[in-house]
């Protein structure tokens, strides 16, 4: 194991443990941004020369991992940094424990960063429990009734799907193991190799259950049912993180196992269970946009449809697959920006509901621009990534034996737009006069903070749709290929 592996785990332990003795809010914020820094950095070096896993070892990195960790890491950083004037100027949106935030913020990072780095699947699964257990009391730091009953509702149903996906972790282990019973066991590498020997109907079995559980981790509809009041009653950087970086490591738990399937030649059962709660997702997510009264929860019935495509895009294969991986890509920078300018909303509104967010524009200009930006960017328009990764999906799923795949995945991927548009762009404008101003003006430091991250966010979002850079290009064909999907 490379000490650049062990170093995006230890990184954040420690300085996570450190920020827990400390009993000051500034020394933990320089401990937040200093590991946030770091693992950017090593995530960064990482990206000139990826180390190939180690056969047998516990931790490592491959293109599907890398892709995952370093969205994780960019996601971290800008949320890292929009804490600080989230966290020093006691706003509305404010944690009543703020001495908790920066550890827990750093426990989870470093719970992240493990699932991305496991190559074996029992430490994959402890390692997304993880990110369930450091979430978990981020989401219910307003103690408010609402956030409580978050917050258990999050612990409970991602508990049953957790254990689903245990089961399915063993299903895998009896369909590995030989007439004498023993296998290769568990760890990622070996079951690659091993996998066309792998008893089919046992390692159907497995996917289903793994589909399901780390399905209701991911918020695959109509397992999605905790996501919404997670995500709304959440701090709003945590809701950056819940939604841009966590969705993608149960994600990714999925993927580990049809990774298995496909190197098995037995891919084709698990491809339509992906487009069976694909779609499942892609029309929960945009019938529940519809009729939305709080623009938070209106960005997590979005995340539950963006859930679907990806899994649509994966389902489909060929050349989807690397359009739902771009996807995630997207999905992940657009919605942590969104959040982190809902923020910015709530402070300057002191309310989640749509109804009481009028004038924007006048008010608070740039956040009202970006929002309106990042809007336009989720909808699938040009010249934005969004644009590439969907439309690289459609015309995929037009060129195979069933173009009505296709042509349901742009009609609710529009329905979608059109709802989430007409909910919050009477937000941005008209007059304001009858909403009350709840906070003061911020210092020119508080602002490049909180605009700054979500602006840079938006920025990488339309790069990806002007040009995907080589690097990136070739991760992404490596993942897909993994996959079995094609450029």
């Amino acid at each position: 194991m490379s000490p650049q592996i062990a170093l995006l785990v230890l990184l954040p332990a420690a300085a996570g443990f450190a920020a827990w003795l400390s009993r000051s809010v500034r020394a933990q914020l320089v401990l937040l941004l200093g590991a946030a820094l770091g693992h950017v950095a090593v995530v960064g070096s990482l990206w000139l020369h990826l180390p190939l896993p180690t056969p047998g070892a516990l931790l490592g990195l491959d293109a599907l991992g890398l892709l995952v960790l370093t969205l994780a890491s960019i996601i971290f950083l800008a949320s890292a940094l929009y804490s600080i004037p989230y966290l020093t100027e006691g706003t509305h949106d404010v944690p009543s424990s703020p001495l908790r935030y920066v550890p827990l913020l750093l426990a989870f990072l470093t719970a992240m960063s493990l699932v991305a780095l496991s190559r074996h699947l029992g430490l994959l699964w402890a390692s997304v429990e993880a990110t369930t257990l450091a979430s978990a009391p981020l989401i219910y730091f307003y103690r408010r009734p609402g956030s409580l009953e978050a917050a258990w509702k999050y612990l409970l149903i991602c508990s049953v799907g957790i254990a689903l996906a245990l089961l399915g972790t063993f299903f895998l282990g009896v369909a590995a193991a030989g007439p004498d019973g023993r296998g290769p066991g568990l760890g990622i590498d070996a079951l690659l190799q091993a996998a066309p020997t792998l008893h089919p109907a046992w390692l159907r079995a497995a996917f289903a259950l793994a589909l399901v559980g780390y399905g209701t981790k991911m918020g695959l509809a109509p397992l999605h049912t905790w996501l919404p009041d997670a995500h709304g009653q959440s701090p709003s950087p945590v809701s950056g993180l819940l939604s841009g970086a966590l969705l993608n490591c149960a994600l990714l738990g999925i993927l580990r196992f049809y990774a298995i399937d496909t190197a098995s030649g037995h891919a084709a059962v698990s491809g339509r269970m992906m487009l069976v709660l694909g779609f499942s997702s892609l029309f929960f997510g945009a019938a529940s946009l519809w009729g939305q009264r709080d623009y938070k929860r209106l960005l997590a019935y979005s995340s539950v449809e963006n859930m679907g495509i990806i899994a649509v895009g994966i389902g489909i294969g060929g050349a989807a697959t690397y359009g739902g991986l771009l996807q995630l890509v997207n999905h992940g920078l657009a919605k942590c920006a969104l959040f982190l300018l809902s923020g910015n909303v709530l402070r300057a509104y002191g309310t989640t509901s749509q109804a009481g967010v009028r004038g924007a524009a006048r008010r608070i200009p740039l956040t009202a621009a970006l929002l309106g930006v990042g809007i336009f960017a989720m909808g699938g328009a040009p010249p934005f990534g969004f644009f590439v990764s969907e439309l690289t999906i459609f015309l995929d799923a037009m060129r195979g034996s069933a173009p009505w795949i296709g042509a349901a995945f742009i009609a609710l991927i529009g329905i979608g737009f059109v709802a989430m548009a007409r909910a919050i762009f009477p937000m941005l404008q008209g007059e304001d006069a009858d909403c009350p101003v709840v906070m003061g003006r911020r210092s020119s430091a508080h602002r490049f903070l909180a605009l700054g991250p979500p602006a840079a966010l938006l920025a990488l979002v339309l790069m990806l749709g002007l040009h995907v850079p080589h690097s990136l290009d070739t991760i992404l064909r490596s993942a897909a290929a993994l996959l079995g999907g094609s450029p």
